[in-house]
Parts: structure tokens; sequence; C-alpha cells
């Protein structure tokens, strides 16, 4: 049964709504952390597991996602910097699902699997029957996203995605929404209606949010230009 995410003019404006922390910049050393641009939709940035081992004592990179590139048995025995894990991302392949899925990281563990779109629902469920969360990438073919978001629509596990433009982290929006409305998931990655996304009231813009955990995207700035652009957030510049 979908859920009904009402259009219309939201009693109090909230622009941040949809798009506040969703984007996640992929960032390769600490510096990089640093020097990011911040803006409203400035999420934690995903940082690599051997980067975070290697840091040295004094630096605080604060909330960070964790991209498990080691054994996180090396992290566990870390004494440099300090961060917070908000999320653990993890890539896997039908060979290592089972061994991803079993892992245990003490926060929420986002699982990139070995998408095909034979395979995609048996996967997704897979994932979201054990209570992980599924990322893929917003290339992937429009049946094979489908699949995924008709499933994960409607589990309380979420999903992550990977973004490589503005456009597709539009595509991705448009399609949660589709998703969850129950509407056609392709038609919307093929044209994101944008007015209706303006339109979205708050809670069902936060409906979609609570489906939506993120977007990890190399360019976040620019990303965020795009959704200004598109009209999802007053002009708000991002800050070096």
């Amino acid at each position: 049964m979908s859920i009904p995410l009402t259009l219309g003019v939201p009693q109090r404006p909230d622009p941040q709504a949809l798009i506040a922390g969703l984007l996640m910049q992929r960032c390769h050393s600490a510096d990089e952390v640093s020097a990011r641009a911040t803006g409203l939709t400035s999420g934690p940035p995903v940082v690599a597991a051997s980067v975070l081992r290697d840091l040295p004592s004094g630096i605080d990179l604060g909330r960070v996602v964790v991209e498990l590139d080691i054994d996180p048995d090396e992290l566990r025995t870390h004494h440099g910097g300090t961060y917070e894990s908000v999320r653990y991302h993890l890539d896997a392949d039908s060979d290592t699902l089972a061994e991803a899925i079993a892992l245990r990281v003490p926060s929420p563990l986002v699982i990139f699997a070995e998408w095909t779109d034979a395979s995609a629902l048996d996967t997704v469920t897979t994932i979201v029957e054990a209570h992980r969360t599924p990322g893929f990438a917003a290339s992937a073919p429009a049946r094979r996203i489908a699949d995924i978001l008709a499933v994960v629509a409607h589990a309380d596990v979420g999903f992550t995605a990977r973004a490589e433009s503005g456009q597709q982290v539009l595509e991705i929006l448009a399609a949660t929404v589709a998703a969850l409305r129950g509407d056609d998931i392709g038609a919307a990655l093929a044209a994101p209606d944008l007015s209706a996304l303006t339109r979205l009231r708050p809670e069902a813009a936060e409906a979609v949010r609570s489906v939506l955990l993120g977007i990890e995207i190399d360019d976040a700035a620019t990303a965020h230009r795009d959704l200004v652009d598109a009209g999802l957030v007053s002009a708000d510049p991002v800050k070096p």
C-alpha cells in the first residue's frame, strides 16, 4: 500500500525539510574534510576507514560516515584523532554479501551490493530482512532502482545512494517520492517533477528523508547549486 504524500502549499514554508543534510561529500583525507564547502545541504562527510585509522592525535573530524575499506577491527585499536561514526558503508559482491550482512559494527551499516536486474528484488529483500540498509548508484538502470525502492519504501531501514551530479540527486529525490506515493518510479527518474518536489508539505518531505538517508557525491558544492537552481532551497551559498 502506498503512503500518501500530499502536495500543496505548506502552512510553514520549510525549504530545508527535503534537502537539509542530504549531500555527503566523499573526502580522501582529513584535510579534505576540513576544507570541504558547507551549506544547509551538507551532511556528514564520507571518509575511508583507512584514513581514520591513521589520523594523527588531536584531530577531531566530528560526525562522519565510515567507508569500510579495511577490517573494522583495525579501527577498534585506533588511538589517534577522534570522530563520531554516523553510519558505515560497505561494498559487497555476490560472494561476500552474506559476510557483509553478518558484520557487526557500532552504527547502522549500509551495504552497496552487486546489483543486477535479475537479482535486485531478491538482494534488496535479503538486505532489508537482515535489518541492514541497501545502497546503490544513482546511475543504475531505472528498472533496478525501481525494484529496490519498491521494497525499501515500505521497510524501516532506509537507503543511501551514490550520485555523480546534481541531476542524479534530483532524480533520486523524485524517485523516492514516487516510491512512497505508489507512482511510476521509472517515469520520475526519467523526468523529475521539480514543481512537485517544491510543493511537498513539510511532513511529506520528512517522510521522504526518513527513507532517503543521504546521497554520497564527489562534488557536493556543485550539487548544492543545482538544488538551488531547481528551486528546492533559497540561495544559500556553500561556505569554504
